[in-house]
């Protein structure tokens, strides 16, 4: 009769339980924003599919998003600076190029003392699910953020340190998220709930569309914005940024390369494109967030 029932609950589990993709980097922590389920999806068991590279197509990918998280990726304490940056994949808004817009992005800001978090957000473009908007991937970056920041000293990071970085879809994602921080609900049963959302400085990668005028206001964190001329329709989208912010009077720093097509990342290259990062951490420096080197 035990074992009856037992096998019955194990059923009951496994058909009701959450459809999460198997790991797309084994060892790597895997944790939910909302671990009784995201508010928006209630009561989904879709499965999530993460496509790894392929020679046709090179870099990994998951989708659809139903179960937001952050992958967590600890800096080495012997090289750790106290800053860290949570990091938002592109993708177009329907899928999420997780490998080399989101691990490559953590593993090489862990080299220079970062800790990192590729954060997993829900698509405004998930077929059959109407209810996901911008406004939810937004608010799942929000979400991770707050996380972080409420387990900050878990992870040996700064609270006052730490950033958001998006790429492409992702760059829209990290740009709302960015200038609609709030500073937490102190009267929220949900203790991450009552800790800020608003990063302590952004940085938007060939950022995408802003369907939505961005609004920006005085405490605003200060932005870097990357991308080049080549692909030019996302550097009218920084443009856009660069003109909203400078128009706020909040500090803003641009680089436009020449050459680099759409999604360059860290691709290997010999363009100047191929050295934004430098650039990101000199920018850094600037503003005191790591100490120069």
């Amino acid at each position: 009769m035990k074992l009856r029932r037992y096998i019955y609950l194990l059923l009951l589990a496994l058909t009701t339980a959450p459809a999460f993709a198997a790991s797309p980097w084994p060892g790597v922590e895997e944790i939910l924003l909302w671990p009784n389920g995201a508010p928006g999806s209630e009561g989904v068991t879709a499965q999530e599919i993460y496509s790894p590279p392929t020679a046709r197509s090179p870099h990994g990918h998951l989708a659809p998003v139903h179960y937001p998280s952050i992958f967590v990726f600890p800096t080495p304490k012997e090289k750790a600076t106290g800053a860290a940056v949570l990091v938002c994949p592109g993708g177009g808004a329907n899928t999420l190029t997780l490998d080399h817009e989101g691990r490559d992005i953590a593993k090489w800001l862990n080299s220079v003392g970062i800790t990192a978090f590729v954060v997993k957000y829900r698509l405004s473009k998930t077929p059959n699910f109407p209810q996901y908007t911008i406004d939810t991937s937004v608010g799942d970056a929000q979400r991770a953020i707050r996380l972080v920041r409420s387990r900050a000293a878990e992870w040996g990071v700064d609270p006052k340190r730490i950033g958001l970085m998006g790429f492409s879809a992702g760059g829209t994602v990290a740009a709302y998220a960015g200038v609609r921080g709030d500073a937490g609900k102190a009267d929220a049963t949900d203790p991450v709930e009552r800790v800020s959302s608003r990063p302590d400085f952004n940085v938007l990668v060939y950022t995408g569309t802003m369907a939505v005028p961005l609004t920006v206001l005085k405490d605003a964190p200060p932005v870097l914005l990357i991308g080049s001329t080549e692909d030019s329709a996302h550097a009218v989208n920084a443009l856009q940024v660069y003109q909203a912010y400078l128009a706020a009077k909040i500090p803003v720093e641009m680089h436009l390369y020449a050459g680099g097509v759409h999604g360059f990342a860290l691709e290997p290259t010999e363009l100047p494109v191929g050295t934004w990062n430098q650039r990101f951490m000199d920018w850094l420096v600037d503003l005191k967030v790591v100490g120069k080197k």
